[in-house]
């Protein structure tokens, strides 16, 4: 063989040898992102405390944490909020600042779904509540006379047997949605559903006479 073919041969080998390493330094890093996510969405790193406060907020504060219906106890945390809000009197008031209250817990449920999802190992944890509170905020907000604690009840009450009944496009958004939108979206279309089923009680309600 001559030396200009055995110093071709040898180029070639050396670019085969580095083609290979770079295809399996390219696998490597595939594979470490695939491991540090999951559904999609990063693992987020926590440590003690942090993890701590995120874990309080997602479960409305420990109340999703229960072991029987998780979703109606975490939800009761935005009837506390509406009660709160109703003490600042003044309808206009306090449908501002229900909607300001139901703008800051979309946005947590946002931040904290991938969070959630790694830390419960499920696409939609049953312990991760914010979105239920949420959806009862939508009623609040539709329906500004539950202002009684029977109106506040039945409100509450329509939101979660809708939310579980999940009419359509509630059913097809937890369905086929994933991440934080498709973990919010069903509770706040309930929400809406509940908001017109309680509106047209309120209106046969006041057409009977059973409330001036």
């Amino acid at each position: 063989m001559s030396s200009h073919n055995l110093e071709y041969s040898q180029n070639s080998a050396t670019l085969t040898l580095a083609q290979v390493d770079s295809s399996k330094r390219t696998r490597v890093a595939v594979s470490m992102r695939s491991i540090s996510t999951i559904g999609g969405q990063s693992r987020p790193v926590t440590s003690g405390f942090d993890k701590s406060v995120r874990i309080a907020i997602s479960s409305a504060f420990g109340l999703g944490l229960s072991p029987v219906a998780p979703g109606t106890c975490g939800a009761l945390l935005g009837v506390l909020i509406h009660l709160t809000l109703l003490r600042f009197g003044s309808s206009g008031i306090v449908v501002l600042l229900l909607f300001l209250s139901l703008a800051i817990v979309s946005v947590a449920n946002w931040l904290l779904t991938p969070f959630a999802v790694h830390y419960w190992r499920d696409p939609d944890p049953q312990h991760f509540v914010l979105d239920e509170i949420a959806g009862y905020l939508v009623v609040a907000i539709i329906c500004p006379f539950m202002t009684e604690w029977y109106t506040i009840a039945a409100g509450f009450l329509l939101f979660r047997c809708f939310d579980i009944i999940k009419l359509p496009p509630a059913r097809q958004i937890d369905r086929d949605w994933t991440g934080a939108a498709g973990i919010l979206l069903d509770d706040i279309v309930s929400g809406v559903y509940a908001g017109g089923a309680l509106w047209g009680l309120w209106i046969l309600a006041r057409a009977v006479g059973l409330h001036k």
